[in-house]
């Protein structure tokens, strides 16, 4: 083969191979440092770049977009002397790339053991309690410290959370029967207020239906108080309006007699003295002559109505009579006592009347 083709070969293949090296694509949201020489040259912006092949060095892409980071759980002490262990997720973002590629060697493995020497440091200034209990203000802190030590880095911390924090299992047993009580003592106080709250009705209930029933008993007993006064008002007032005299008055006083016997356990009852003067005006009045017309004594019947009522007072008369002796009897039910020894009220009624009386 000639060895001027091979030259020319060689040349071409050269001059490519160096154009590619001077051409370099960066895509968006990427950087990529320059070196000239062994000292920094520029950062190549996102798109087409070219470089002095040979002399320029090109490092690799940096990646500008947001980055999260999740580091392994670490051990912390609180202010309590409890070790738990604290996962945390870091959000950061290049902002410089220069100074991520110059000021630190790896800005990760930086950032890392930044987080965690201050987590131990603001933990560590908090009880078990307030530590599960202050996670925003532990995060708080924790972005102010990593964004104020990166800056220099070239880094900028948006956000930092706390995963979980895990107590021994001693301290998790504890808290779960500190817990179960307390929902135990709630339930408890909850229940008892129940039942007060029920007693407390059911008294306002009792109280109102007794303040209910007083206030209709009273209001009936007023009620019947003003009826019973009404009707002895309008029968006083109509025996005084009507005037009745004294015969009247006695019929009524023996009627009511029979019913002073009346009941199975009375075996002993007194007659008024009273009685005699009543016996006496009934059979006076049915004894004493009415004096007729002539219309009237016509048309009458043989028996008139005097007749009958004597009849009548003669049959209540025996029968007074032969109740007193039944009384006064050794073997009779009922004890007839009298207060005051009086001849007989009925004399005249044995004896059959007079032609002038009939």
């Amino acid at each position: 083969m000639d060895p001027l083709l091979l030259v020319g070969l060689f040349v071409i293949l050269f001059a490519v191979m160096t154009l590619l090296k001077a051409v370099r694509i960066v895509p968006q949201a990427r950087a990529r440092n320059v070196e000239r020489l062994g000292r920094y040259h520029r950062t190549l912006k996102p798109g087409l770049n070219f470089v002095i092949p040979y002399i320029d060095r090109v490092h690799p892409m940096m990646d500008l977009r947001e980055q999260v980071v999740s580091f392994r759980p670490q051990p912390v002490i609180t202010e309590d002397n409890l070790v738990v262990e604290i996962d945390t997720v870091l959000y950061f973002q290049v902002t410089d790339p220069r100074a991520a590629a110059y000021e630190i060697a790896n800005y990760i493995t930086g950032v890392e053991q930044l987080t965690v020497t201050t987590l131990r440091n603001v933990v560590g200034s908090m009880d078990l309690e307030k530590t599960l209990t202050s996670r925003d203000t532990i995060n708080s802190q924790l972005r102010g410290v990593l964004d104020e030590a990166t800056g220099k880095w070239g880094l900028r911390v948006n956000r930092v959370e706390i995963k979980a924090i895990d107590p021994p299992k001693t301290i998790k047993d504890a808290m779960e029967k500190q817990m179960r009580a307390e929902r135990d003592k709630r339930a408890a106080i909850l229940n008892a207020e129940g039942q007060r709250q029920s007693q407390i009705l059911t008294a306002e209930g009792d109280k109102q239906s007794r303040i209910l029933r007083a206030e209709g008993q009273r209001t009936a007993a007023i009620l019947e108080a003003e009826g019973q006064s009404r009707a002895i008002d309008q029968v006083f007032q109509a025996v005084h309006r009507n005037d009745p005299d004294p015969k009247l008055l006695a019929y009524q006083y023996l009627q009511v007699l029979p019913q002073l016997a009346q009941g199975d356990g009375n075996t002993f009852w007194v007659i008024p003295s009273e009685v005699t003067s009543a016996l006496q005006g009934v059979s006076k009045a049915f004894t004493e002559a009415l004096p007729r017309s002539a219309a009237t004594r016509d048309e009458m019947p043989e028996t008139s109505a005097a007749d009958e009522e004597v009849a009548r007072a003669s049959e209540a008369a025996a029968e007074a009579v032969a109740d007193a002796q039944e009384a006064e009897s050794p073997n009779g039910p009922r004890q007839l006592t009298q207060k005051n020894e009086e001849p007989s009220p009925f004399p005249g009624l044995d004896r059959e009347p007079t032609e002038a009386e009939r």
